[in-house]
């Protein structure tokens, strides 16, 4: 009987030590299968970010790139309204310098006032061009703003498309 109880007991822990490994593997499954599912919502959620971060980059690059492009438009305006300020006052001078000398200070007055006339179109002309950068300016930052919170929007329901994976298995 010795021998007997022996044999069964040797059985037993052979089948324990099958069930053991059997139960050891499937929690092993388990947990590997856990990981590879976080893992591959993990990797998804980095190329979501950042394809969002390289859209941005790009959204940002053509808003400066428009920005700086009003800004320059806006510095040619300014440079060909003094020109022309520059332009009337030298004629204004060469008339005055070419007038009879009882004409000079009527050619001054003249001159005086066609200057005036030139500065007032040129500050209008200065005025809406900066107007038109500023406004340039404001609308990029727009631009980028919003790019800026489509990726936050993006990384954060990717956040939750992770925890939302671990949290299943």
């Amino acid at each position: 009987m010795f021998l007997t109880h022996s044999n069964n007991t040797e059985r037993d822990m052979t089948m324990n030590k099958i069930i053991a490994t059997l139960i050891a593997g499937l929690f092993a499954t388990a947990a590997f299968a856990q990981t590879s599912d976080v893992a591959k919502a993990q990797a998804e959620a980095n190329q979501d970010v950042a394809k969002a971060q390289q859209k941005e980059a790009k959204v940002d690059a053509k808003a400066d790139k428009k920005a700086n492009k009003a800004i320059a438009k806006a510095d040619k305006a300014h440079d060909e309204a003094q020109a022309k300020v520059a332009v009337e006052q030298a004629k204004a001078n060469e008339k005055v310098a070419k007038a009879d000398p009882e004409d000079k200070a009527k050619a001054a007055a003249k001159g005086e006032k066609s200057v005036a006339k030139a500065e007032e179109k040129a500050e209008k002309k200065t005025v809406k061009a900066d107007a038109k950068a500023i406004k340039t300016a404001v609308d990029a930052t727009e631009d980028k703003a919003l790019a800026a919170n489509k990726t936050a929007a993006v990384k954060a329901k990717s956040d939750a498309e992770v925890k939302e994976a671990a949290a299943k298995h």
